[in-house]
């Protein structure tokens, strides 16, 4: 322990040596000016507009004239030496200020060195042009650089100060004002910078956070949009599949190209819907757990169910209003989906910005596809601040872009309050097959396939439905599903003439 505590010390010095070589001797004079003005700058914009474009060289003109003042004042007080050593390091300040820190520094320590020492007077070492001349100097270098390197300059002139206190003869110096001057102002400075850069990176923060939260939002919108339509598409791609399945056991004595064409789409629609899965799981895979608390079985809502989503919103406080135009009729589900969850995005942003209005939910049955508005009025009552930053319009503009629709959102001029206006394009041909559903299979029979007789019983009915057109009275053909029922004439091919009360077309 005690060979450590003095190489901790002998480092830390060595890195405060190294941290002043690299900040105030290391490159020095190098070329760094003084940058002008935004033109975002408050300062900027309360110059009249004529003078704008100069506006942004205020700092330098200020600085340069404020020196050329200082040189004044010490030619006419101190001479033609002092006003030199007061003005130029400013001036240099505009393009090398860690230079023209070193230069008001070494003005600092000629004077102290070489001007002889007024009894009773306080303005030793630093005579007043010198002593605004290196404070103004410390404080452009702060200005530009880190903290740690107006630490340094005000340590160096601190120890500069010190030691004049000890050597003066009379005890009369302005170091501890110079201390605490300089301490002051160069401190505020520091702080400003310091709160404007912790202002800008807080502002880079929230812009990265918000654009987080709008890939997140959007991620989890596609998520709720793949599961909702794989929920439809898987729908009808199963339908397909067990319609395909089926249909060859409709027909007696299906031909070979039937059976196999069957067959094919059979495979197909199954093998789209495998596919539709497995791309629609690697959409999911950004968030696999958000959806799982959801009812996967659960139905989808659509338009006929939007008087439950009105109840729960009447609840919560928002009257609503709805009103439907036009001739109401079935439309594709992806629509009334996402017709469905824009108005009950609608009515939650309604509820959150604009407590104690009214709602309106139009929905228009128009040629070519479907309207949907939804607007509320003003807010009656205090509106809390919600963590919400227009995520949801970015779900609605993604499930209207994704039905080539259009949606525009904004501000109602009238009332103050606002509107979601949506169309959403629908083709005929879907209208049609959506309303239609899947057709049931109805095996086609030629015209000599068809029973004359009445029925029989069940054994009956399946002799008489397996026949093929060309069937004969003394060799009917049975299907392959026939079964053998309680007539047995019904089981086997059948001689002699037909019984009566039955009939058999040739």
């Amino acid at each position: 322990m005690t060979q450590t505590i003095p190489r901790t010390e002998l480092r830390t010095i060595r890195r405060a040596l190294s941290d002043l070589r690299k900040d105030l001797i290391t490159g020095a004079f190098a070329l760094r000016p003084l940058p002008p003005l935004g033109a975002t700058h408050p300062l900027v914009r309360k110059v009249p507009r004529s003078a704008r474009p100069y506006a942004p060289w205020l700092p330098q003109a200020a600085i340069a004239a404020f020196a050329f003042y200082l040189m004044a004042v010490a030619n006419e007080t101190e001479g033609v030496g002092t006003a030199l050593l007061s003005g130029a390091p400013l001036l240099l300040a505009l393009y090398r200020p860690i230079g023209a820190w070193w230069l008001s520094f070494a003005a600092s320590v000629l004077w102290g060195m070489f001007a002889p020492e007024p009894v009773g007077s306080s303005m030793w070492p630093w005579p007043a042009t010198l002593f605004a001349s290196h404070v103004a100097v410390m404080v452009i270098v702060a200005s530009q650089n880190r903290p740690r390197v107006a630490g340094q300059m005000l340590l160096l002139t601190a120890a500069f100060g010190i030691a004049c206190d000890f050597s003066a003869v009379g005890g009369h110096t302005n170091a501890f004002p110079m201390v605490v001057t300089s301490g002051v102002i160069v401190g505020a400075v520091v702080s400003r910078r310091s709160l404007r850069e912790t202002k800008q990176q807080v502002a880079v923060q929230q812009s990265a956070t918000y654009e987080e939260r709008s890939r997140r939002t959007l991620l989890e919108e596609r998520a709720t949009i793949a599961r909702e339509l794989h929920d439809v598409v898987a729908h009808h791609m199963s339908v397909i599949a067990i319609q395909a399945e089926a249909a060859p056991y409709r027909v007696a004595n299906p031909p070979e190209e039937l059976a196999t064409s069957f067959a094919t789409i059979r495979e197909n629609a199954v093998a789209a819907l495998t596919e539709l899965r497995r791309v629609l799981g690697v959409v999911r895979a950004d968030d696999p757990d958000a959806y799982a608390d959801a009812d996967p079985e659960a139905p989808q809502p659509t338009l006929a169910t939007l008087d439950t989503l009105f109840a729960g919103v009447r609840a919560a406080g928002l009257t609503v209003e709805h009103i439907i135009t036009g001739a109401v009729r079935p439309l594709p589900s992806g629509v009334e989906l996402s017709a469905y969850r824009i108005a009950q995005e609608a009515l939650s942003n309604a509820l959150r910005h604009a407590p104690g209005s009214t709602a309106r939910v139009e929905v228009a049955y128009v040629l070519g596809g479907l309207g949907l508005r939804i607007v509320n009025g003003p807010p009656t009552q205090a509106v809390r601040p919600s963590p919400g930053m227009g995520h949801g319009l970015l779900g609605m503009r993604e499930r209207v872009a994704m039905l080539n629709g259009e949606m525009t959102a904004g501000a109602v001029e009238a009332d103050g309050g606002y509107e979601v206006a949506v169309f959403i394009p629908v083709a005929a041909a879907a209208e049609e097959a959506e309303a239609s559903g899947p057709e049931p299979s109805t095996p086609k029979r030629g015209p000599a396939s068809e029973p004359s007789a009445p029925k029989r019983g069940p054994a009956s009915e399946a002799s008489a439905s397996k026949r093929g057109p060309a069937s004969e009275p003394s060799t009917p053909k049975q299907g392959p599903g026939l079964k053998k029922g309680p007539a047995p004439e019904a089981s086997g091919p059948r001689k002699g003439p037909a019984p009566a009360g039955e009939t058999i077309k040739p």
